[in-house]
């Protein structure tokens, strides 16, 4: 292949010629309304989930796929087998082991009547069974957001003054925040909980896990009162100051069984067939537990316990809603809060177990499952409900295969419901702090903060950020500021997105940073920038100081080190996947400014849709269709050939790019490849 004999080379690497640059092109003009839908599609549907009905045909077959994308229990029942079932049945019962007792001492930690925990075991499961995708995830009440419900609601109403109302409000917050959950899955919204980073969840969930323990230490001590706040110079005031009420025999049962717990919980560490120990420990604890206020009347020596739970299923509770009066707003702020809570965890958890056996679930399906459930929860004296990670935990490491296994929890929660409630009675509520605090054990991450320590500094700080806004302010108080922290850091890498100087690889035409490769080398003359983000107005401001910064700072080495002065400025927008007005505006500033400074401005690798934005707002012909590029190593090429044959003014560059473009037109090829 023949070359022209004015081209320069950068290295041994074949370049094509400058003089015959490959065109960047413009993509065609695409109609608004396509365009707007295609980018609705991308933003609200990623997954495609009308994909499934393209080979429907016939209002039958699509009936059918509806109610299969609604149901997912219609996708798998028909192949469910005997042997499925032997699993599942396992798995079913051994959650049921754990969730009976974690359900009454959830229910005792959000101060509701300790038989709605059970409630809450017995209906969502069901739901879920048959609108959920997950195979593994085992529904029930969790702590953090039954301790949301107390703090939350507990402003307002006195659950110990006036509780039939606390109940009922605590009902009307589950109802808003399965309407909340729904709604966020059938609007394609689920994104929203995404803005939670992991390390605002870790610090958040370790914050509330920490002071649900320290909430115990009422039981734990035997105090017959205590506040009602949860930051933890409130709790270590109220502890300290009523000193001479600790009862010894409630600190000796519960320190025992809380030491059995743990116990249990590092054996089942040990290996995978080990799981049923800490799985059957809870139950076991408030077995003995009851056994031994039984027999030794411990309940006339301080010991407090459950004392009278009610017999039977769910009552209905739509009558209970409260959609008037001064308190819903309460209740829908509750909701709110508390669903999104229990979304990012039954999310996590669900995706969690489906990495581990190689199948995917549908985010969005997920949310509207969650809310269905707690919607029908909610009119069944049941309060908030999710996927908790210790049950899920358990139900995958006894095998379970399917949903199914949360339909023979519910039938175990239904026997014990209708004819166990009274076996309860002597149950001693130190035994329930004992397993709520074995349990928020494992909610504090410590090795997550101490990954995050090592990997990213401000992550770390975000974590810590959140984990003591909870502890020393409120669980309210942290989750906001868990929320604000992830916003702000989303709104740093949108408006302040990194600049770097990009130098070549020596013997390549490869362009990297120069502040991560060491050998790379600076082009004589020319500045190489690369912008990591989108141009927006949000950043424009930046970016437009940023960017006079680095000239300003390339001059000045220049001119220190006597070396050539610089002439060409390049832009590489390859990671510039889109840019608004407001970046448009940027670019003509900076090539407003180049050309005063006697510099010209090069770009190099944009996108589609920055090319098709700028020949609308006529910045392709101001900037000159011979100043772009398709690559940073032929924007160099280019550059380098101007400063070795013509002097760099602005007007005899322009017009030998111009006369070799004409060249080109007249057929003159090169097709040799960087």
């Amino acid at each position: 292949m023949a070359e022209h004999p004015g081209a320069v080379f950068l290295s041994s690497a074949a370049v094509p010629s400058p003089e015959f640059p490959r065109r960047v092109p413009v993509p065609p003009q695409r109609p608004f309304a396509e365009a707007l839908g295609d980018n609705l599609k991308e933003t609200f549907f990623p997954d495609d989930p009308l994909r499934q009905f393209r080979n429907a045909r016939g209002w039958r077959r699509r009936t059918v796929a509806s109610l299969a994308y609604l149901f997912p229990v219609l996708n798998w029942a028909p192949s469910y087998d005997l042997s499925l079932f032997r699993s599942d049945l396992v798995a079913g019962i051994t959650i049921a082991s754990l969730a009976i007792p974690q359900g009454i001492s959830y229910a005792k930690l959000a101060n509701l009547p300790p038989v709605m925990g059970l409630y809450s075991s017995f209906v969502p499961p069901l739901v879920y069974a048959m609108m959920g995708s997950s195979k593994d995830l085992a529904v029930g009440t969790v702590a953090v957001a039954s301790l949301l419900i107390a703090s939350m609601l507990g402003k307002e109403v006195s659950p110990a003054q006036d509780p039939t109302l606390y109940t009922h409000l605590a009902f009307t917050a589950t109802f808003f925040a399965g309407v909340f959950q729904a709604s966020l899955g059938l609007l394609r919204l689920g994104f929203i909980v995404d803005f939670l980073s992991h390390a605002t969840i870790v610090g958040f969930m370790g914050g509330a896990a920490t002071v649900v323990c320290l909430q115990q230490l009422k039981a734990m001590l035997g105090l017959p009162h205590f506040t009602t706040a949860t930051d933890l110079v409130s709790v270590l005031h109220s502890v300290f100051s009523q000193t001479h009420q600790w009862r010894w025999e409630s600190i000796v049962l519960g320190s025992c069984f809380l030491f059995f717990l743990l116990l249990t919980r590092c054996l089942s560490k040990k290996g995978p067939k080990f799981f049923w120990i800490s799985a059957a420990a809870p139950l076991l604890s408030v077995i003995l537990g009851s056994l031994l206020v039984y027999l030794t009347h411990a309940e006339n020596h301080g010991v407090q316990v459950i004392g009278y739970l009610k017999k039977g299923i769910n009552p209905p509770s739509l009558s209970d809603l409260v959609f008037t009066g001064p308190h819903t707003a309460v209740a829908l702020k509750t909701g709110i809060v508390t669903g999104i809570i229990a979304l990012a965890e039954g999310t996590a958890v669900g995706r969690s177990f489906a990495m581990f056996k190689n199948y995917h679930i549908d985010g969005n399906k997920e949310m509207v499952a969650f809310g269905a459930m707690n919607v029908v929860g909610s009119l069944t004296s049941c309060y908030l409900t999710t996927g908790p990670f210790s049950r899920s935990a358990v139900n995958y490491n006894a095998g379970c295969q399917t949903a199914v296994s949360n339909v023979v929890m519910a039938a175990a929660v239904m026997v014990t419901l209708l004819f166990l409630t009274p076996l309860f009675h002597y149950t001693p509520l130190v035994i329930l702090s004992a397993i709520i605090v074995a349990a928020m054990v494992g909610l504090i991450n410590y090795e997550a903060a101490i990954h995050l320590w090592q990997v990213d500094k401000v992550d770390f700080c975000v974590c810590m950020a959140a984990y003591f806004g909870v502890v020393f302010g409120s669980v309210e108080i942290g989750l906001v500021l868990a929320v604000v922290i992830s916003l702000l850091r989303v709104l740093l890498f949108v408006a302040r997105p990194r600049t770097t100087s990009l130098g070549n690889l020596p013997n390549s035409s490869t362009y990297r940073r120069m502040d991560q490769y060491s050998m790379a080398q600076g082009v004589p003359g020319v500045l190489i920038l690369r912008v990591d983000a989108p141009m927006y107005f949000a950043n424009a401001s930046y970016l437009r100081e940023r960017i006079s910064r680095w000239i300003d700072e390339e001059e000045e080495k220049l001119k220190c080190n006597g070396e050539t002065s610089l002439h060409y400025v390049i832009l590489d927008l390859g990671a510039v996947g889109s840019i608004d007005t407001g970046g448009i505006e940027l670019l003509e500033e900076l090539k407003k400014n180049l050309e005063r400074r006697e510099l010209q401005l090069v770009l190099a690798n944009p996108g589609s849709e920055v090319m098709r934005k700028l020949e609308k707002a006529k910045l392709l012909q101001s900037i000159g269709q011979q100043w772009i590029f398709l690559t940073v190593a032929e924007a160099v090429a280019a550059c380098n050939f101007m400063l070795h044959e013509c002097k760099p003014s602005s007007n005899n560059i322009a017009a030998n790019i111009t006369s070799t473009a004409a060249a080109d037109q007249q057929g003159l090829h090169n097709d040799n490849i960087v």
